[in-house]
């Protein structure tokens, strides 16, 4: 009998079925970002208790959208772009661990089964969306340039409701793509044991960030966000906006190839 093979399940025994190959992980894409403050008190509320606020302007939220394609070594996904594009829209706050300040996505919704299957491994919270977002072409008309005045829009929704909305107006090239999710990723990664009541198997505190990163020219403008909650989704209610900082649009390039364990209490005997 030969042996299965793949990073994610399932596993046959050539690993092609797997529903996410094995890293490095290669990604291109455009980031749509507004940043905006809620109450402390909320973003606090969303945090496990081994974590702290920012130091810096707590409250501070970004919400992103991503027109992603990515890849794994060799790039075979990209002649089959139903294997290499996607977007995702997520919300990212700052935290504190045992001193440094670290980003951490809270909420994220994505539009392929292979995004959810890395976000997982990844400690990112995904669900299944849909999700746009206005792209820039360089010709003709029925696209904005990346100019002063472009104006770029953005929605994603889950289960048919729609729970945000943007829209961005570029004013002039920025030194910075904003600030919230400017540092390292601090995650959990967790599991229940398959027997009720019984705890965690898998319970990892995990931190990770991207390399080789290829930046575009960042943007910034004005922006205006709209949020909501559905009956299956909390959005508005969690991080509601007291007052919009800033719209940025970016495009970027990084690569993915791992993490690091900061603190393991996972049980694998239960």
């Amino acid at each position: 009998m030969s042996d299965l093979k793949g990073f994610f399940a399932p596993l046959t025994p050539t690993g092609r079925s797997s529903v996410a190959p094995n890293m490095p992980w290669f990604y291109s894409g455009n980031l749509l970002t507004v940043e905006y403050l809620t109450d402390p008190a909320n973003v606090r509320a969303i945090l496990p208790p081994e974590l702290e606020l920012a130091d810096e302007e707590p409250g501070a939220v970004a919400f992103i959208w991503a027109d992603w394609q990515s890849c794994s070594t060799g790039g075979e996904e990209l002649l089959d772009p139903q294997r290499s594009q996607y977007l995702e829209a997520f919300a990212v706050v700052r935290c504190k661990y045992e001193g440094k300040t670290y980003s951490r996505c809270v909420a994220i919704w994505v539009t392929k089964d292979f995004a959810i299957a890395r976000g997982y491994f990844q400690g990112y919270p995904k669900k299944l969306g849909s999700i746009a977002m206005t792209r820039i072409f360089n010709h003709g008309k029925a696209t904005p340039k990346l100019e002063a005045g472009a104006k770029l829009g953005a929605s994603v929704a889950a289960y048919d409701h729609r729970l945000a909305s943007a829209v961005v107006t570029l004013r002039e090239p920025s030194e910075t793509n904003g600030f919230v999710n400017g540092h390292p990723m601090l995650h959990n990664r967790w599991m229940p044991s398959i027997t009720p009541g019984l705890g965690n198997s898998l319970d990892q505190l995990i931190t990770m960030g991207g390399v080789d990163a290829d930046l575009g020219q960042p943007w910034k403008g004005d922006a205006v966000l709209e949020l909501h909650d559905s009956q299956w989704d909390e959005l508005a209610s969690i991080l509601p906006v007291e007052r919009v900082l800033a719209g940025y649009y970016r495009e970027v390039g990084v690569t993915f190839n791992g993490g690091t364990l900061v603190a393991d209490k996972s049980n694998p005997n239960v």
